[in-house]
């Protein structure tokens, strides 16, 4: 893989830090420390944080320290009665249900058939993907849902029809898996990380009522109600004793505005009113005028908001959700430069010193190898060509994501100059000297740049000097990107094809699979793929070449009576893979899992369920990379292998290498094979011979656009062998094949003595 590909994996979305300029990008957690003996600890902007703005002398609530003192577990000791039978434990599909884990935050937003298309569309693309979970709820549906929303529609338009419906279908599907709800109108606009940082920071386990508080109409009693138009929060606990007075409260109270009458509801049958702050914790709402700019609103208030309302026009709620990133981008620069600050200060109470802070201020130190085999290489560059290219060869022309990439790190460079060093000095590129860079995964990618630069003082005189520059993209926050659920109860295919040369490897194989899955009972079968050239063919009535093989398969069948192999028999001149692939495919229902062995192929219950948690039905394809054993002519010579090196324990390993150039193993299901050809049926007829020169991993990088996931296996271990490589494959496969044999002899060193002792043997 190339070192720009991985930039994509780890997407680092900061920009890029220069070795001359004192800006950084970074993401840190909040320090804060205290110095001296004083009763009043050192509260600065970051330790507060904006939550907690304006609030910070705030007495707390008795009644919340009652409630927040700390569980002491209580033992359940564990007593089997003998005189009852064993029953299997059922476990639940995900760890978190089983321990009563709850996601924190669930989102409905009130909409109608006439917004929905409109403010509902702009609610869903600027703040939906940022929660886990967005509804929409709607009176009647309109005839054309928008793409990528999930919309709940209730058959009743009426206000607070509409609001009786959200609250108890929340309750009744949602009421077990989430601690807090939040219903909002779709003229809202909500700042989602900020909400849910509110969320995380208060006790799911207590009955809140939280938004902005408004008086009833009327106002002669005290009980407020949370207005619905910025939004407002129930916990689970609240929503569960409030679900049994649903259709008392649809019946009794009158009301026309449905945040009214749930807030009737909640006051008169649960006692609570709405509230705007809560163990120090403020709900932050901001007004927005008729005809206000989002761009000009400068106010604390404003940028501290957590939902803006009302929003007349999807165009203000875009213009909104823009102007509330640039403030969070802003203020995470300004926490970043404070805690660059923090970092510095402490450094001189550290052992090293000033000296022991490096650059870039809070990013890990570049790594450090231990042997010169784990030195990082640096890639050379022009701003034309890059001298490290996939097919090994020493010069390619720049282009796609490398030119972009070039392109914006020099931009970026003279920037950064211009703004260290104006007015005095004023930068132009003339040209890229030389370029160096390098991925460390352990702070992101580095750069080195020798510019030729043009630059102007104040006076208009110019000059053209040479610099050189450091620059650092770092890693931002990784991602954990989900995954369709896997189990490896899965049935796995095994596909063994088998050709006459091959023959006199099956027995191990089968000896091996035997062992591994028959007599573990794992839920595996084997299908044989005999293939037979046109000459054995002819003779298969009188000699049959695999004969001897069919006989060990009778006997497997007759020790374990209820075990069936059967195989399938095939002529042809050129064994392609993918023609091989689409006779067994016909013959097997389309969620099948298939892996694609060969006869050198060890079958073990450790690689089975690993075929089975990285093959996804509709997702990814695993192409697993074999450890492969050397030669043991070259490896051993006259020695005879040790008791260690011929297990196959872990640290054998070391006596072989992973096998790159083959791509004979393979986990996948049916019907991503038979969709992936599907897509290749035209170009086939253009050109027939289009399958020979290809395998099914070429098959499923060009056709699928599924997620070919390729990595080394070391659960598949395989001896040594001399494969035989036929010419009348495609060049690539044939190449493939000839290098995979010859770095199949032995490691350098190995080959190294071996050629030193023939050249003494020669010398004498």
């Amino acid at each position: 893989m190339r070192v720009s590909s991985l930039l994509a994996l780890f997407r680092p979305a900061l920009p890029l830090i220069l070795g001359l300029s004192l800006g950084c990008s970074l993401s840190l957690l909040m320090v804060s420390w205290t110095q001296g003996d004083t009763d009043d600890p050192c509260r600065d902007e970051l330790s507060n944080g904006r939550l907690f703005m304006g609030i910070g002398d705030t007495q707390r609530d008795p009644r919340d320290a009652a409630g927040e003192e700390d569980f002491e577990p209580r033992i359940v000791p564990y007593h089997k009665d003998p005189n009852k039978p064993h029953k299997k434990v059922l476990r639940t599909r995900y760890i978190h249900t089983e321990l009563g884990i709850r996601e924190r935050l669930l989102v409905g937003v009130l909409t109608s058939r006439a917004t929905l298309n409109t403010l509902a569309v702009a609610v869903n693309r600027t703040v939906a993907h940022h929660f886990h979970r967005t509804f929409f709820f709607t009176g009647l549906r309109s005839p054309k849902v928008p793409h990528g929303m999930t919309v709940v529609a209730h058959g009743d338009d009426r206000p607070v029809w509409l609001m009786y419906e959200t609250v108890r279908h929340l309750h009744q599907h949602y009421g077990s898996e989430y601690d807090w709800f939040l219903l909002a109108q779709d003229d809202t606009y909500m700042q989602a990380d900020r909400l849910s940082e509110l969320v995380g920071h208060l006790s799911a386990g207590q009955d809140l009522y939280m938004g902005r508080a408004e008086e009833f109409i009327g106002g002669e009693e005290k009980a407020r109600y949370c207005h619905g138009g910025y939004g407002y929060l129930l916990s689970r606990s609240l929503l569960a004793r409030l679900q049994p007075h649903l259709d008392t409260c649809r019946n009794d109270i009158l009301s026309v505005r449905p945040d009214e009458w749930l807030g009737r509801c909640i006051i008169d049958y649960l006692g609570l009113s709405c509230v705007e702050v809560h163990q120090e914790m403020t709900y932050r709402y901001f007004e927005l005028g008729k005809n206000a700019d989002p761009e000009r609103e400068d106010s604390a208030q404003f940028k501290n908001a957590f939902t803006v309302h009302p929003v007349s026009e999807p165009n203000v709620m875009y213009r909104l959700h823009k102007r509330f990133s640039q403030i969070e981008l802003d203020w995470t620069y300004t926490q970043i430069q404070q805690l660059q600050m923090q970092i510095n200060n402490l450094s001189d109470l550290t052992p090293e010193g000033k000296a022991g802070v490096t650059w870039p201020i809070g990013i890990n130190p570049p790594f450090k190898p231990r042997t010169r085999f784990e030195v990082i290489n640096w890639e050379y560059f022009t701003e034309e060509h890059i001298y490290s290219c996939v097919d090994s060869s020493p010069k390619c022309e720049m282009r796609g994501a490398d030119r972009a990439d070039v392109s914006a790190v020099l931009e970026i460079a003279v920037e950064r100059l211009n703004e260290r060093y104006q007015p005095q000095l004023r930068f132009r590129k003339r040209r890229l000297l030389n370029g160096y860079r390098r991925f460390d995964p352990t702070r992101g990618m580095e750069y080195m740049l020798d510019l030729a630069l043009e630059a102007y003082t104040q006076k208009g005189h110019s000059q053209v000097i040479a610099k050189r520059v450091n620059l650092l993209r770092p890693l931002s926050a990784v991602e954990i990107i989900p995954m369709p659920y896997v189990t490896e109860a899965t049935r796995v295919q095994v596909i063994l094809p088998v050709t006459a040369q091959d023959q006199d490897f099956v027995g191990n194989f089968l000896d091996m699979y035997v062992m591994n899955t028959l007599d573990t009972h794992d839920n595996v079968l084997l299908t044989f793929l005999f293939i037979y050239d046109p000459f054995d063919a002819q003779r298969v009535s009188q000699t049959d070449v695999f004969a001897g093989i069919k006989a060990m398969i009778g006997e497997v069948e007759k020790r374990y009576g209820d075990v069936k192999i059967p195989w399938i028999s095939v002529k042809t001149e050129v064994p392609s893979q993918v023609k091989l692939m689409d006779i067994i495919s016909k013959k097997h229902p389309v969620d099948t899992l298939f892996f694609l062995a060969s006869v050198w192929t060890e079958v073990n219950a450790d690689f089975l369920n690993r075929c089975r948690m990285n093959a996804i039905s509709n997702w990814q394809v695993f192409f697993p990379i074999h450890f492969q054993e050397f030669n043991p002519a070259v490896m051993y010579r006259d020695q005879q292998p040790s008791a260690a090196s011929s297990s196959f324990a872990s640290d054998s390993l070391r006596d072989g290498h992973f096998d790159r150039h083959v791509f004979d193993e393979a986990c996948f299901y049916n019907a991503d094979y038979m969709t992936a050809r599907t897509k290749m049926a035209a170009d086939i007829l253009d050109n027939e011979e289009l399958l020979e020169s290809m395998d099914v991993y070429d098959i499923f990088v060009r056709y699928s656009g599924l997620h070919v996931f390729r990595a080394v296996e070391p659960a598949l271990i395989q001896k040594y062998v001399r494969r035989a490589c036929n010419p009348r494959f495609s060049e690539d496969i044939y190449h493939r094949c000839v290098l995979s044999n010859l770095e199949g002899l032995g490691s350098r060193s190995h080959l190294a003595m071996a050629l030193f002792e023939q050249e003494q043997a020669n010398s004498t």
